[in-house]
């Protein structure tokens, strides 16, 4: 919504007789119940015409499209009122008191300025209202009254959602897999919709039955072409968000996350007990990754398709109770659903990055200086340590060493800081590292 502010001082016909200079206003309505109001235009339209008759001089037109009903929210008001501040314009048109203020605070603003005769009169189309006791008072009242239909408006809204929720009537649009009815005696009735419900159902069951993560059920989304009715693909969080919304197995939350819950008078697509393990799915996944960082994730590319290269832990079981953990790194396949790049373990990644070290130039590390730092205090500690006082001469080959010793031993965070300082990209090609050119 933009707001705009034009001069037309050329279309006004000044009178020096009148020592008022106006400015116009005009804004629209943004509630519901003035969705009929005349538009700024036609405020506008209305207004010069009563500027014309009555010979005001109009010095400019302030255009707005924000609703009235929060304090301090209209940048255009606000510049106004500091127009008017400076002495710029000492009267306004507008059409109505609400054009100007729906709030209390907006509305004392503007009779604080009558008060202090920086305003002298307000005209409206019907109504003229300057700094005098009866006059700033039926200005009050009227502004009173549009801050108390606002305030009623809120009351009947909310009263409205809830007699529909208790109703077991979702109050909006309806969640993907479902249509709202268009016919007026079912108002607020939601009905499964035969093209994408199944579908909707089917990742319910992948999840909840075949313990199928959330990105594999995007790339089957994107295989089989489903869109939401208004023709876009489900994004990977929009996917989560089905996956949580306890609407599908006919219970509702309104708002979300409040705590609120309401029987639906809807028809399932799914039971409480795949519900439940959808839940169950999801909430391992989440423990399993929550706060696990890997470390050479972010830092490597795909050599076929240009995407990021993830990581995953499996975790594998034996027959005589002894547990395995195996870090996998692969391609996320984002810019191509059908990249071959393949898994790779971890300690492969890191056996190669060893090799890479004996071959590479050091100044392709923007670090170098400070492993050098480090093999300089590490020498120098040893030789104090041992009573000698033999030079230290940190060459290329401690260097090497010191990055590959990190590479095996260091910290995630020791590891991700020294192949973050590669100065050209690392990229993964048929399970080889390599830098790129």
């Amino acid at each position: 919504m933009g707001q705009t502010t034009t001069n037309i001082s050329q279309l006004s016909r000044p009178n020096l007789e009148i020592p008022v200079r106006y400015c116009l206003y005009a804004r629209k309505s943004s509630e519901e119940e003035e969705r009929q109001a005349l538009s700024i235009d036609s405020q506008i339209r209305e207004m010069m015409q009563m500027a014309e008759r009555d010979n005001l001089n109009i010095i400019e037109v302030y255009k707005e499209s924000h609703s009235a009903k929060d304090a301090g929210q209209r940048p255009i008001f606000n510049k106004l009122v500091e127009d008017i501040k400076s002495g710029k314009f000492n009267g306004i048109i507008c059409w109505h008191p609400d054009r100007l203020s729906r709030n209390a605070p907006d509305l004392g603003t503007v009779v604080d300025l009558l008060d202090k005769k920086l305003l002298i009169e307000i005209r409206t189309y019907s109504q003229r209202f300057t700094n005098n006791p009866n006059e700033k008072f039926l200005l009050m009242i009227l502004g009173s009254q549009s801050k108390l239909e606002n305030d009623n408006r809120s009351i009947n809204i909310k009263r409205g959602l809830r007699t529909r929720l208790e109703m077991g009537l979702w109050p909006t649009t309806a969640p993907c897999g479902y249509l709202n009815s268009v016919r007026t005696d079912q108002r607020c009735q939601s009905f499964i919709d035969p093209a994408r419900g199944p579908v909707v159902k089917q990742m319910f069951e992948k999840v909840g039955y075949d313990h199928i993560s959330g990105r594999k059920i995007y790339y089957w989304l994107k295989e089989i072409k489903f869109t939401t009715r208004t023709g876009k693909a489900l994004s990977l969080s929009n996917i989560y968000l089905i996956l949580k919304n306890s609407f599908y197995y006919g219970v509702m939350e309104y708002p979300r996350g409040s705590g609120k819950w309401y029987q639906g008078k809807h028809e399932p697509l799914i039971d409480k007990e795949l519900y439940d393990s959808v839940q169950a799915q999801i909430v391992r996944s989440e423990i399993l990754n929550k706060n696990r960082e890997f470390a050479l994730t972010k830092l490597i590319k795909c050599g076929h398709c240009g995407s990021s290269i993830s990581a995953e832990e499996k975790i594998k079981k034996q027959k005589n109770g002894n547990v395995h953990h195996y870090i996998y790194y692969s391609c996320t396949k984002f810019n191509d659903h059908e990249c071959k790049c393949g898994y790779i373990r971890e300690e492969e990644l890191i056996r190669q990055l060893e090799s890479m070290m004996d071959k590479i130039d050091l100044n392709e590390i923007g670090i170098k200086q400070r492993i050098k730092d480090s093999v300089e205090r590490h020498k120098k500690f040893q030789a104090n340590l041992l009573g000698t006082k033999s030079v230290i001469k940190v060459v290329d080959i401690d260097i090497r060493n010191y990055a590959k010793y990190i590479l095996r031993e260091g910290t995630i965070y020791e590891k991700r800081e020294l192949l973050g300082c590669f100065k050209s990209r690392l990229i993964l090609r048929n399970k080889i590292l390599l830098l790129e050119e």
